[in-house]
């Protein structure tokens, strides 16, 4: 995508794209364009919601598979064992996605809503469910490891269907009881969590190596790359605005009908989001990853599976339930959040004595 060319210009000093320079405003204009749809359009949210694939709007997920499927056709396959040998990146990816996130949300969702158990169950639900989509974009427009992206997040699927039931019993029921706090139950279908996986990553991870393959065997690399990839980069960025613009066309009712919930759900995750991305950038360049490996340990443990938690929390409690609110209240600020970082993260370049240029 188009925006994934940063790399060679934020380098050389030439001049971003249009589309790439002003992303914020993009995203602010999608996120506002979003709520007025869902106000001023009677019966939007019952046809975005008429059809689901895996507890997720056929729209969304339409979305999130537009804006996987360009980054992934730009990952070189046959570069994927450099990343498996690399022990120091895959063991700090566990640690942080697997141990350190769930805990560290856990605590800041007690510690911030000890009053407000349906948000706190909410929120603990979104840290356990790891970024397997939209962690993509983050990471191409940061300019980090494509090859390392396609693998930690295949990493985190596999957990995630194994991990995630443990996980929730852990944190919400019996973690709670041995602290003398209070437990919730969580039901969750490994069999909804696998079809999550299979939709939101296996699907556009199969389109973008098959479209490699293919491409490069008919036409060559030097042609896949020069101009195929040009061609279809663009289509992330229209995938990751207008998932956003239907996501708060959906949710914009609950987001201004209930402001100051919002707001109590938004200090923990901005908290959140800030500690696991900070600290993981910090720890990728103490264990001496380079810039680009760095970026994506980051964003790959800072951002969390939204799809999943919503399902999760709307499967489990209700549509109209607080876990529910709070799910949805959990991309609303990653979104920005995460799109900020890119930028502290492309300024955070010069602190490596060594950046590579990015191929875009």
């Amino acid at each position: 995508m188009t925006a994934t060319a940063t790399a060679a210009p934020t380098a050389m000093g030439g001049r971003l794209s249009t589309l790439d320079k002003y992303l914020p405003v993009w995203i602010g204009a999608a996120m506002v364009a979003g709520i007025a749809l869902g106000q001023w359009v009677p019966g939007v949210g019952k046809v975005l919601n008429a059809v689901q694939i895996g507890g997720i709007s056929l729209p969304i997920a339409a979305g999130l598979l537009l804006m996987m499927y360009p980054v992934l056709a730009k990952v070189r396959y046959d570069k994927l064992d450099s990343v498996t040998a690399d022990k120091r990146l895959l063991v700090s990816s566990i640690v942080l996605n697997w141990l350190i996130g769930p805990a560290l949300m856990f605590a800041l969702a007690w510690i911030f809503l000890p009053d407000l158990p349906a948000f706190r169950t909410g929120l603990i639900i979104v840290g356990l469910a790891r970024c397997i989509a939209m962690v993509i974009i983050w990471n191409d427009l940061a300019c980090g490891d494509r090859e390392a992206a396609a693998v930690l997040v295949a990493l985190n699927s596999v957990f995630q269907v194994i991990a995630f039931g443990a996980l929730g019993w852990l944190y919400l029921d019996a973690l709670p009881r041995w602290l003398g706090l209070d437990s919730t139950g969580l039901e969750v279908s490994g069999w909804e969590i696998a079809l999550n996986v299979a939709v939101f990553l296996g699907v556009p991870l199969a389109a973008g190596y098959l479209t490699r393959r293919v491409g490069e065997r008919r036409k060559g690399r030097d042609w896949y790359e020069s101009k195929f990839l040009p061609k279809i980069g663009p289509f992330a960025l229209y995938g990751l605005l207008f998932t956003i613009v239907v996501l708060f066309a959906l949710q914009g009712e609950a987001i201004l009908g209930q402001p100051m919930d919002v707001v109590r759900i938004a200090i923990p995750l901005l908290a959140y989001f800030a500690i696991m991305w900070a600290g993981s950038f910090a720890f990728g360049k103490a264990v001496g990853l380079n810039y680009e490996r760095t970026t994506t340990l980051a964003f790959t443990a800072a951002g969390n599976n939204f799809e999943l938690a919503i399902a999760v929390a709307i499967a489990t409690f209700g549509a109209a339930s607080g876990q529910a609110l709070a799910g949805v209240v959990g991309p609303l600020i990653e979104v920005p959040v995460l799109v900020g970082l890119v930028y502290v993260s492309l300024w955070a370049r010069r602190l490596f004595r060594t950046p590579a240029a990015k191929v875009a």
